[in-house]
C-alpha cells in the first residue's frame, strides 16, 4: 500500500525530466518532497529504501522508476563557529554553487575552485566532488545523516566518510542506508588560493591578474566551466559522465609507449590518473552522436541529450564509448553519474 504521511508533499507519476538535468522523459511512481527535519524523519520511518534526489544533476533515469523517490529540499546555512578557520554548516538541499558564492560573500576561502559544480550540498560528500586541483575532503569537517532503518541521526567525521576519488562510504557499504541532512565545512579567512591547475593560470594571465584572491579564482573557474560545459537549461546533461580512471604505473608506462601523448597524473597507492576525456577523444567519440544522444563536441567527458533522447539512448551511447575505450586502451571506464534502472 502506498505510504501517505502528512505533511510530506507527494507527487504521483512525477515527470523526472523536471527534476533532473539530463531532461530525459521518465516517470517516477511516487515522489516525496521534504523541506525540514521532521518531514525527513517521517520519510525515513515510512519509506523503504527510497531513491534520494537532490538537484538531479548526477542522475540518469534509464526508464520509468518504480521505487519511492525522496527529494531533499532542506535549506539553511550559517557560520556555527567563527575565527580564523570558521566552521560553516549548510543543509543538504542547498544549491552547491550558491553556497560557494555565499561563502565568498563572507570572505571565506577553500571552496572557490569548486565553483559552478551543479547539484546540492548533500550530494557533495557522497562522491567527494572535486575540480581544478581541489576536492571537498580538503575542507570537509563532518556531516549529519539519518539512518533509514532507525530514524536516528548520526554524525560522520571526515575519516569515517572514507573519501576517495569521486567516492565515499555512502557509495559503498553505507549506500542506501543513510540520508545526508547537512554538511560542516572548515573554511579559511587566511586565503591560500590554489592556482596549480593550468587553465586557471591561463585565465588569470589573460586578465592580467598576478595576485589573485578567492573571488578571482572563482571567476576563473566559472569562466573555464562555462567555456567547456553545456548549460543544462539549453542542452540536457549531467556534467562529466565518466570518472577519470586510475591505473597502475606499469600499465600507464606500457600505454604511454604505445601512445606517447597519453597524459597522466600521480594518484594514490602507486596509481596514475588518466583523463577519460582524452581516451574518449582518441577512441573517436568526441562530438559524435547516436540519434539524439551525443558526446559533447567541446568536452568528450560530457554526454548530452540533443533533444528527445531517452535515458536508454544515453546509456546505450555510454556503453558504446566504454567498449571503444576498452578495446583501444584496455581500460574500463566507470560512470560518475548514478544510473537509475
Amino acid at each position: 500500500m502506498l505510504p501517505i504521511f502528512p505533511p510530506v508533499e507527494l507527487i504521483n507519476h512525477a515527470p523526472l525530466q523536471q527534476f533532473t538535468t539530463f531532461g530525459v522523459v521518465a516517470v517516477c511512481d511516487h515522489l516525496y518532497r521534504v523541506e525540514d527535519m521532521e518531514e525527513l524523519k517521517l520519510a525515513a520511518r515510512y519509506l523503504e529504501r527510497p531513491l534520494i534526489l537532490g538537484g538531479g544533476s548526477n542522475i540518469l533515469p534509464v526508464g520509468d522508476v518504480h521505487r519511492n523517490v525522496l527529494r531533499i529540499e532542506l535549506k539553511g546555512k550559517e557560520i556555527v563557529e567563527d575565527g580564523p578557520d570558521p566552521l560553516v554548516w549548510a543543509a543538504a538541499g542547498e544549491n552547491w554553487h550558491e553556497t560557494v558564492l555565499w561563502a565568498l560573500g563572507q570572505d571565506l576561502g577553500g571552496i572557490e575552485n569548486l565553483s559552478l559544480i551543479p547539484g546540492t550540498v548533500g550530494a557533495a560528500p557522497l562522491q567527494n566532488i572535486g575540480a581544478y586541483g581541489v576536492e571537498l575532503e580538503s575542507v570537509f569537517h563532518s556531516l549529519e545523516a539519518i539512518e533509514l532503518t532507525t530514524g536516528e541521526i548520526r554524525t560522520f567525521t571526515r575519516d569515517e566518510c572514507r573519501f576517495g576519488y569521486r567516492d565515499s562510504i555512502f557509495k559503498q557499504e553505507a549506500r542506501d542506508r543513510y540520508i545526508i541532512c547537512g554538511v560542516f565545512l572548515r573554511l579559511h579567512r587566511d586565503h591560500q588560493v590554489n592556482t596549480s591547475y593550468g587553465a586557471i593560470r591561463e585565465v588569470l594571465e589573460q586578465k592580467g591578474i598576478t595576485h589573485p584572491g578567492i573571488h578571482e579564482v572563482s571567476d576563473a573557474v566559472i569562466s573555464i566551466r562555462q567555456s567547456k560545459l553545456p548549460d543544462p537549461a539549453v542542452i540536457g546533461n549531467a556534467g562529466s559522465f565518466f570518472k577519470n580512471p586510475m591505473i597502475p604505473v606499469a600499465k600507464f608506462e606500457h600505454l604511454q609507449a604505445l601512445h606517447p601523448q597519453l597524459p597522466g597524473y600521480p594518484g594514490n597507492d602507486g596509481q596514475v590518473k588518466v583523463p577519460a576525456g582524452w581516451l574518449i577523444e582518441k577512441a573517436g567519440w568526441k562530438g559524435k552522436s547516436i540519434g539524439p544522444a551525443g558526446c559533447y563536441e567541446k568536452q568528450a567527458l560530457v554526454l548530452v541529450n540533443r533533444g528527445g533522447a531517452t535515458g536508454l539512448d544515453i546509456w546505450n551511447l555510454a556503453e558504446e564509448i566504454m567498449s571503444a575505450v576498452r578495446q583501444m586502451f584496455d581500460i574500463n571506464l566507470q560512470p560518475e553519474v548514478n544510473i537509475w534502472k
